[in-house]
């Protein structure tokens, strides 16, 4: 996969903070590691290089991230699936799959951002819910329909 440039990522930092498009700091998180030092000081002045540590294998990052993305997900976690939708978006961006990004940005959000992970699976052409054990799997194909995970009903907060 296509990496984007060192400048690509620093300029998308600038204009995320610019735009106020990234008020909690988890986009510029996944962008900041992809920078080399040189590059992050650009960004994360004034504080310490100490802060910033380096991701190299941003395709492995990405994977692991949506296996733990799905997790909140099936666990209802609101704050926390939202959180990994943006920065799966980020990454699909730092990969260079723009593609992605707008599949992500078009599927509606309701049931935890499922639907956006999913698009973002997709995208890259890896498992969703094919990988998990049986309820869980059934569960996560129904919220990425916007559906409860459980069409009986859900007590954990599909309903609401």
């Amino acid at each position: 996969m296509t990496i984007r440039t060192q400048e690509e990522i620093v300029t998308r930092v600038w204009a995320l903070r610019a735009n106020r498009g990234d008020i909690f700091g988890f986009r510029e998180e996944v962008l900041v590691e992809a920078l080399d030092l040189d590059h992050a000081r650009q960004v994360i002045a004034p504080r310490q290089p100490g802060e910033w540590t380096r991701r190299v294998d941003h395709e492995t990052h990405a994977r692991d991230y949506l296996r733990f993305a799905i997790g909140k997900i099936l666990d209802h976690r609101g704050n926390s699936a939202s959180r990994s939708v943006d920065k799966l978006s980020e990454l699909a961006w730092l990969l260079g799959r723009d593609d992605v990004v707008a599949a992500m940005e078009h599927a509606g959000y309701p049931m935890y951002g499922a639907a956006k992970v999913k698009a973002f699976a997709d995208g890259f052409g890896w498992p969703f819910h094919d990988d998990l054990d049986g309820g869980d799997g059934l569960a996560l194909a129904r919220m990425a329909e916007g559906q409860q995970c459980d069409p009986q009903g859900c007590e954990r907060g599909c309903a609401d």
